[in-house]
């Protein structure tokens, strides 16, 4: 008989984005060592931008001493993909997941992240799909809708996906996002123009998507910053 397969789903509402970093890095630890399951992280950020492993720095298009007066934050990280912004009314989600487990190779696991947001924008009547050949995320039209960052360690994901539901597209006008020139960033506002439900909403059926394609029989829901705490505190 096929063992279900469970999905845990913590869901951390706004979090600073260096706490983030280090829950990701616990959890995966964990999941290398069978103590958890797969578990996707379920949040928001304040405005920040963050650089992947080839540190592409020169697509930040403000000095770093500026950022402090539009109220965003800056930093490094260990991800694949180019800069990127990560602030409210995003809808983003970090799966500690083992690929081993699911028998996945890492372009099938980012193809089926992309899949999972596409499938989410066509809920509201969006036709978004896949970049182009070096064109990561999903984009509809020239218009990019959602980014696609991740790490793998011993086939133990981290980081993911960002979803734009209604952010300040004026952050994006800083980078030049995931490396790419010449293009727009979009919403699921924008592109709609109508009245979406709760972001909370949105963000449960982005969680659905990801659940329904990556074969996960059982989702586990667990909510409240308070996780952050709890973890914290066993360290």
């Amino acid at each position: 008989m096929k063992a279900l397969r469970s999905l845990e789903v913590w869901k951390l509402g706004v979090v600073n984005y260096l706490d983030a970093l280090k829950l990701q890095e616990k959890l995966v630890l964990e999941r290398k060592s069978h103590k958890i399951c797969d578990t996707l992280l379920s949040l928001q950020h304040s405005p920040t931008y963050t650089v992947g492993k080839r540190q592409t720095v020169h697509n930040l298009l403000i000095p770093q001493s500026e950022l402090e007066q539009i109220g965003a934050e800056f930093h490094y990280t260990q991800r694949g993909g180019d800069i990127t912004f990560h602030g409210p009314h995003q809808a983003i989600l970090y799966p500690i997941v083992s690929l081993r487990d699911m028998g996945l190779g890492a372009r099938t696991f980012v193809e089926k992240i992309e899949l999972t947001m596409i499938e989410l924008a066509g809920v509201y009547g969006v036709k978004a799909c896949p970049g182009r050949r070096c064109e990561t995320g999903v984009w509809v039209g020239e218009r990019k809708i959602g980014a696609v960052g991740v790490r793998i360690s011993n086939g133990i994901t981290s980081h993911g996906m960002a979803f734009n539901i209604d952010p300040d597209l004026n952050y994006f006008r800083h980078i030049v996002p995931c490396g790419i020139a010449d293009k727009e960033v979009t919403s699921l506002r924008r592109e709609t123009g109508f009245d979406l439900p709760s972001e909370e909403i949105i963000q449960e059926e982005l969680i659905s998507c990801f659940a329904r394609i990556f074969g996960y029989d059982k989702v586990i829901w667990k909510e409240g910053t308070s996780i952050l705490s709890d973890k914290n505190e066993t360290e």
